[in-house]
Parts: structure tokens; C-alpha cells; sequence
């Protein structure tokens, strides 16, 4: 394990920063990424044996592309990709007029486009990773919106909804070699869902945890993923259980 790397975007905060020391624990070598935050990723870097940090817009096509090569060039391989990166916005699903052209270009670049891109970029090397025996893997960070209909956005919950589509694409198309999965969370405690009092409240009142998820769950789950030879093509909601009530 000690030479196995994995590459999480996103990893500076919340599930990103979370399965970062999770993946860690487990042996990994891991790649840390951001479009910000190079401060708390540089910090993470002492934090974490054999870490690295770089920087990347997403919604930059060459950037991400860069993200991969930067990597392959600190390890030289890549075992592991989880697609955490991005961002939300919070539009009423009835205020039609707020979801602009932009709002929904920014979601589909960031959130469908951008690990499209990761993913096609790291194809070789992940390739080349399974060939000692075990299987490389993917997995993308979905929502629980993208199965059913709510979100704080209609264009946030259709850029996930079309991931989850291509991961169930990808794990045909890029199996046995590499396995591609999905984890669909719901509610989330992070600094961005803090003040979102009217999920919190569903979460805590509705669901058959009563709480909503803390990022070492979501952390968990995925490194259950990353763990498991045989699993592809699979939509994991972890929810809480709402998706039952």
C-alpha cells in the first residue's frame, strides 16, 4: 500500500479533507487539490505521510488536465480518483428566471464536465495501476438529488444526476481494468451547510438517523469503495435513510 496514490479534488475541506486522512490511514499516498486554499493544503501536506498539494480551477479544462499531469509527475502513477470537487448554489426550484444560462453552464463545467475530463485524463495511469492485480478505481461524489427530485438548485441536482449516468457509462466502458462507483449524500455537516436551518431541521426531524451525515461517514463509504476489488456501476445513497420516508 505504501506506494498507491490517490488523487481526491475537493480535499482541503469537509468530504474532500475527510477521506484525504481517511484514504491516508489506509496506506494511501495522497494527492490533495483545490481551487483556493493553498494554505490549508500546504498544511495538510505535514499533516499527512507522504501527501502533496496542488492547486487547480476545474472548470478550466486545461487546468484540470494539468491536475493529472502534476500528480503523475510527483508519484509517477495513480491508483485512485475520487471526484469530490465543487460547488452549490441555492435557487427555489420555482424561480425559473434565477436558474440563468451561467448559473448552468458553471454547474455542468464544475460538476459533470470537470471529472469527465479528470477521469479521461487519468484513464492511461490508472490503467496501468491495475495491473498488479487488483483493479483501479473512481469514485465520484454525487448527491442524493440527483435520484430524487430536490436540491438547492435544479441545475446542481441535474449536473450530479448526470454523473451518476456516467458512472454507470464508465463502469461498463472501463471495467475490469477500473472500477467506477458513486456515493450520493444528502444533508452534510460542513462550514457551507451550517446555516441551512431548514434542511437541518428535515434531517434531524425526518430521517431514520435523526441527524444528518458528518464528512468522516461520507469518508468511510468511499474508502469502503476504494477497498472492494468487485463493486462498479453502483449509486450508494447515504442519506440517512430520508430517501426512505
Amino acid at each position: 500500500m505504501s506506494e498507491r496514490v490517490a488523487l481526491i479534488t475537493g480535499s482541503t475541506s469537509g468530504i474532500g479533507a475527510a477521506t484525504a486522512r481517511r484514504l491516508a490511514r489506509d496506506g494511501y499516498k495522497v494527492a490533495l487539490h483545490s481551487r483556493q486554499s493553498a494554505d490549508i493544503g500546504e498544511r495538510m501536506t505535514h499533516e499527512l505521510a507522504g501527501a502533496s498539494y496542488h492547486q487547480a480551477d476545474l472548470a478550466d479544462e486545461a487546468a484540470a488536465r494539468g491536475l493529472v499531469a502534476s500528480v503523475l509527475q510527483q508519484y509517477g502513477r495513480l491508483d485512485v480518483l475520487v471526484n469530490n470537487a465543487g460547488e452549490s448554489v441555492r435557487i427555489p426550484h420555482a424561480d425559473l428566471k434565477a436558474a440563468t444560462p451561467e448559473v448552468w453552464r458553471r454547474m455542468l463545467d464544475v460538476k459533470l464536465i470537470a471529472p469527465f475530463v479528470l477521469i479521461s485524463e487519468a484513464e492511461s495511469a490508472l490503467r496501468k495501476a491495475s495491473t498488479d492485480g487488483r483493479p483501479a478505481s473512481i469514485v465520484n461524489i454525487g448527491t442524493h438529488a440527483g435520484t430524487r427530485p430536490k436540491g438547492a438548485s435544479i441545475p446542481y441536482a441535474t449536473a450530479k444526476a448526470g454523473l451518476h449516468h456516467v458512472t454507470r457509462l464508465l463502469a461498463i466502458a472501463l471495467g475490469p481494468a477500473i472500477r467506477v462507483n458513486c456515493v450520493a449524500p444528502g444533508l452534510v455537516e460542513t462550514p457551507m451547510t451550517a446555516s441551512w436551518a431548514d434542511a437541518l431541521e428535515l434531517w434531524n426531524s425526518r430521517s431514520p438517523m435523526h441527524r444528518p451525515a458528518k464528512p468522516e461517514d461520507i469518508a468511510d463509504l468511499v474508502a469502503a469503495l476504494v477497498a472492494n476489488d468487485y463493486v462498479t456501476g453502483e449509486i450508494v445513497i447515504a442519506d440517512g435513510g430520508l430517501n426512505l420516508t
